[in-house]
Order: C-alpha cells, then structure tokens, then sequence
C-alpha cells in the first residue's frame, strides 16, 4: 500500500540526517495521498540508519494505523491534525534543530532579514503559544496541532505562503507540497534561524527586510509570475 510514497517518506526522513537538521532520532516527516486519505510518516524511535521503506507507517486521518507493524512517531497526531487543518499541504517535517529550537525555546519570531529568508517564507515566522495545562494532559500531541492551526488562522497566515512556525517551549514545525519539500522548508528554516542570531548579534537594530525586496524576492520564487528555476 502507498509504496511509491512509502519511498518518497524513507528518503525524506534520511534527508534529516544528511542535511545535519537532527541529532538521535529527534525528529520525523510524514507524506500524503490526498485522494486515499492516508499518510505515511516514520516509525517512532527508529534511528535513521535503520530505516527503510517497508517499515514506514500509514495513518488515516482519523489518526488510525492503516498499515505497519511498528508504532508511528509520537508525533503523529500532531501532523494528523496539521493534514485536517491545513489542506494545501503535502508533506510535513518536525526537527529539533538547533538555531531553530532555540527560536522555539525563547518564544522570539523570526522576522524576514533578507533575501535568503524571503526566497522561503513570506514575512515573520510565528511563534505558536505554548499549551496549557489541561491541554497537555488531555492529549498533548493533538493540541499541538491545533494551536498550530489556531495561530494561523487568528493571524490570517496563509499555510503555503508561511511554512513554517516556532512551537513555544519545544520545536520546530514545516511543511510544503510533499514531503521532501517539507524538509527543504526545514532546511532553509534552520539556517534564517542561524543567520538571524548572526545578525542580531552584528546589528541588534536590523528589524526586517524592506516589503519591496521582500515581495520581489518571495513573489518572483512562488508567485503567478514566478521566473525562479527551469520550466
């Protein structure tokens, strides 16, 4: 079943390791098929040299195991939840990734600096709150989500154009059209995340990229009239 994404989320998942965005086994991706329903995300704990495409895990999106033997990331209700809620979406990435970990920790957004940020993400990645209490305890992976969801939909960030977000106290969240787009959005998150510090550190006063460049450089890459890349 789905084996063609099955491969597609084994290779996604060794980009995690290769492109220096986990240490251990802090971290997962997931795929979808949108016309069956399912996705496919890595099996929990399984260390990235182990991995192989029979042993990844097909989830409904109800949040039910469909197909595999191993228990799916404890992440997983977390991207079920991202799927349900933000339908433009085809993969999804959660790292533990240093610089941009450290941006989650400290509950600070990431403003657009320059253009290597507005190639990626259209203006200021958001910091998702922090749960409660009662959120935690009631089922923390889930809530996870849909304060996710509830960020972007108080703050009217549209999903594709901003994918991205800082959870408070833990990590971050990426997503994209399919899954090994994901990563790359996670890839170019941790390093605006190392340059802003970089940044900050040179010129605490530097608040943001002018909205002239910004647009030019998001909209040239993404927008209708997009020229970025070959045909």
């Amino acid at each position: 079943m789905l084996d063609g994404l099955k491969h597609e989320v084994w290779k996604a998942n060794l980009m995690l390791e290769s492109q220096g965005l986990v240490r251990l086994t802090w971290g997962n991706v997931s795929g979808i098929d949108r016309d069956q329903g399912m996705f496919v995300i890595k099996p929990s704990g399984v260390e990235y040299k182990d991995l192989e495409p029979q042993l990844m895990v097909v989830v409904d999106l109800d949040g039910k195991v469909v197909e595999g033997d191993m228990n799916p990331s404890s992440d997983t209700a977390t991207h079920q939840i991202l799927y349900r809620e933000f339908e433009e979406i085809g993969g999804i990435t959660h790292t533990h990734s240093v610089h941009a970990t450290m941006f989650s920790q400290a509950g600070v957004e990431l403003p657009c600096q320059g253009t290597t940020h507005a190639d990626h993400f259209y203006g200021t990645v958001p910091v998702v709150r922090e749960l409660t209490p009662e959120e935690v305890k009631e089922d923390y992976e889930t809530n996870t989500g849909l304060a996710i969801a509830e960020c972007f939909k108080e703050r009217g960030i549209k999903p594709m154009e901003m994918p991205a977000c800082f959870q408070k106290f833990h990590a971050p969240f990426t997503w994209g059209k399919n899954a090994v787009d994901s990563v790359k959005n996670s890839v170019a998150l941790e390093v605006c995340a190392q340059m802003g510090l970089g940044t900050w550190q040179l010129n605490s006063n530097q608040h943001g990229i002018p909205d002239h460049i910004l647009d030019k450089h998001y909209l040239r890459k993404h927008g209708p009239g997009a020229y970025y890349g070959q045909k």
